[in-house]
This record gives structure tokens, C-alpha cells and sequence, in this order.
């Protein structure tokens, strides 16, 4: 190897380094920023914390599903960045753009909360919670192409299940934007729709190598 290719290959490693502390840094304010959501009980003038939850179950939940969903988002972008060897600039972007989903996100869950729900406002959140998985499919989808990106360490096999795994956040996503239009019960139900998403989606990953056993 060449020097000029080990300082480039150093230069990427470096890169992901950085690219993967703003990635926690963001995701911290984030979560910061959605409890800071949360009602004052010194501005509503209510009289007891029931009075407080009963008149605010909704942003109460919202911040709830919003706090669920980044830190989702959180653990598998650590995870998918803990599983490269390094970054370019294609990956960095894709990787911005997540970030970028990931503020669009906060907006609209300020503004299903300041503004009369909907279902306009529910859609929004809805898209843009699943703008941030679709961005974290593709980059996902960049790293693994001929192996461009990925550590070693990690088998073809084990790169193509996590490539199915991340796909129950931007579905569930999907599946909420639908029951935006349903009514708030509908879309907030929706959500919990995540579990089973996910666990069909391990079992289906996992159909491969079954096939694959004497």
C-alpha cells in the first residue's frame, strides 16, 4: 500500500471518529431538547399533577414516543457506525442528512404540539421519522456495496441481516403515517406497532441461514 493510500485510509478512519461524536452529540441534544417540551406546571394554572396529566396526556405521550424513537435511533446508529472501519464522503453525507431528518423531526414534534393536531401534523412527524430511517437504510446500504466500508470483523452474512433489521423504523413509520389520517388514537397506537415489525424482520433475516443448516 502506498503511502499516499495508508494517510487517506487514516484520513476516513479519522472521520468516522468525528462523524460518529457529532452523531452523539446531536442525538443527546435531541433528547434534551423534547423534554424541554414537557408542560411548566407554573404556566397552566393547574391545581394538582392529575389536573396537569389529564390536560396534557397528549404531549405527555408525544414526548414519551419521541424520547423511545431517537434513542432507537441513537443505539442503531452507534450500532452501524461501531460495524465500519472508516468513512468517505458519500457516507458523511448520507450521514448528515440523517442528522438533518433527525432536526426536521424535533420541528414537527413542536409543532404537533403548539399547533391544533391533525392530521397534517401527525403525517409530518410521521415522514420524518421515517425520512431518518430511510437515510440510515442507505447509508447502511453505501457501506456494505462490495464491502467498501465495513469492518473486517464482520461477515457478509451478519452486514445483510442488520440491512433488514433497520428497516422496522422507517416501516413503522410508514404504517403510522397511514393511521395519521385514522384519528389520534389510531396513529398513537401505531406506534407500538415497532415490536412486532422488528421481530418479523430478525425472523426473516435469520431464514437464510436456517435454510442454509444440514
Amino acid at each position: 500500500m502506498s503511502t499516499n493510500a495508508v494517510a487517506n485510509t487514516e484520513t476516513q478512519r479519522r472521520q468516522l471518529r468525528r462523524l460518529a461524536t457529532l452523531v452523539d452529540v446531536v442525538y443527546a441534544i435531541a433528547i434534551v431538547r423534547v423534554f424541554l417540551l414537557l408542560p411548566r406546571p407554573d404556566e397552566g394554572g393547574w391545581r394538582s399533577l392529575g389536573e396537569l396529566f389529564l390536560a396534557e396526556y397528549f404531549t405527555f405521550l408525544l414526548v414519551f414516543l419521541a424520547v423511545v424513537i431517537l434513542a432507537i435511533y441513537w443505539l442503531q446508529t452507534n450500532l452501524l457506525l461501531g460495524s465500519l472501519r472508516r468513512s468517505d464522503g458519500r457516507h458523511s453525507t448520507i450521514v448528515l442528512f440523517q442528522i438533518f431528518f433527525t432536526l426536521v423531526m424535533l420541528y414537527a414534534i413542536r409543532v404537533g404540539i403548539d399547533l391544533e393536531a391533525g392530521p397534517l401534523t401527525r403525517a409530518f412527524e410521521s415522514a420524518t421519522v421515517g425520512m431518518v430511517g430511510v437515510m440510515a437504510f442507505v447509508g447502511w446500504q453505501y457501506a456494505i456495496t462490495d464491502r467498501r466500508l465495513l469492518d473486517d470483523r464482520l461477515s457478509d452474512g451478519e452486514a445483510l441481516r442488520i440491512r433488514v433489521v433497520i428497516l422496522a423504523e422507517p416501516l413503522t413509520a410508514a404504517v403510522t403515517f397511514g393511521c395519521a389520517f385514522i384519528g389520534p388514537i389510531a396513529w398513537e397506537l401505531s406506534w407500538f406497532s415497532y415490536p412486532a415489525i422488528a421481530l418479523v424482520l430478525r425472523r426473516t433475516a435469520l431464514l437464510p441461514e436456517r435454510h442454509r443448516r444440514p
